[in-house]
């Protein structure tokens, strides 16, 4: 039997090898190399998890907060640098599902 461990990073250096995860990294370095995207990326990954951070501790966001937070999904949207990494993270988020969904079968099994 092979070593989980082993094949835990077999899977990490597939994931790396992924068309959708190269596509991915270009995307993010071009954030990087854009002073623009890259502020309103910061200002909008800031304000994500400041939202989550109130979630987690049982509060619910202001109406206010919900429509910040939709206009910078509308500013994300119209910046074609960050569409593009949006969508590529998207790609990818497919076979992460995948294999969380193979990864945790059996435990699922566990609970059943």
């Amino acid at each position: 039997m092979a070593n989980v461990y082993d094949l835990a990073n077999e899977l990490e250096r597939g994931i790396r090898a992924l068309p959708e995860y190269k596509k991915s990294e270009e995307s993010r370095a071009a954030i990087e190399a854009d002073p623009v995207a890259k502020d309103l990326f910061k200002e909008f990954t800031d304000f994500q998890q400041g939202l989550y951070a109130k979630i987690q501790s049982g509060q619910m966001p202001t109406g206010d907060e919900q429509t910040k937070m939709q206009e910078l999904g509308a500013k994300i949207e119209g910046n074609p640098v960050l569409k593009d990494y949006l969508d590529a993270q998207q790609a990818l988020s497919v076979y992460v599902a995948d294999i969380e969904k193979i990864v945790f079968g059996p435990l699922q099994d566990l609970v059943k």
